[in-house]
């Protein structure tokens, strides 16, 4: 009895493991494909979802920051995201 019940632990364990480890190789697919993107497409793709976009040369190269840091916690942006759009915008 003690024998089975070991065996069933540890295929659990190992089964954790896998989807872990399938969940950690994603994320850095994910992360990969968003380093590959320019500010432009970022741009197009996290703030046009939500709202129509003013001209880049709206706001100050100040303000695109400002805005770029409300914006990185409202739309769930990573810093390497908010940096290439504010980049896109005050070029």
């Amino acid at each position: 009895m003690k024998t089975f019940n070991i065996r069933k632990i540890t295929w659990i364990i190992i089964f954790g493991f896998g989807i872990l480890l399938v969940s950690v190789m994603n994320s850095c697919v994910e992360s990969q494909k968003v380093a590959a993107k320019s500010g432009a497409q970022l741009w197009a793709e996290n703030c046009q979802r939500c709202h129509n976009t003013p001209s880049p040369n709206t706001f100050s190269h100040e303000q695109w920051v400002t805005i770029g840091l409300h914006m990185e916690t409202r739309a769930q942006l990573t810093d390497k995201e908010r940096e290439k759009i504010v980049a896109f915008l005050t070029q």
